[in-house]
């Protein structure tokens, strides 16, 4: 009896321990969260993205106009017709970031 008095803390926190990974094992309890990965964190991380998305749908769309408004000499049209394209596939991009997944038709009672 005494052997396990003197070190029954350390023994509990070991079984604790591989007790709290054998369930991460088998599904039974999810992973300890990593450092920083708080709701701020993780707002800040879909702030970040939603600029990005919107940025770069931007600057690609621009760069398109341009280079077909130089090629086909048709200053601007087709640059503003490739802004608002632009901008209508950054806002999609948004959307489907933001937006809840929707599950599959099978699932929500749809016909096979």
């Amino acid at each position: 009896m005494s052997g396990t008095q003197g070190g029954g803390s350390s023994e509990k926190k070991s079984f604790d321990e591989r007790l709290s990974a054998a369930r991460r094992r088998q599904g039974l309890e999810a992973p300890p969260p990593p450092p920083g990965g708080g709701p701020q964190g993780n707002a800040l991380g879909v702030g970040l993205r939603v600029g990005v998305e919107m940025v770069s749908a931007l600057v690609v769309a621009v760069a398109i106009g341009w280079w077909l408004d130089r090629w086909l000499h048709t200053k601007p049209f087709l640059l503003a017709l490739f802004v608002l394209l632009g901008g209508a596939a950054g806002v999609a991009n948004v959307w489907r970031l933001i937006a809840p997944a929707r599950p599959p038709e099978k699932e929500r009672g749809g016909r096979d």
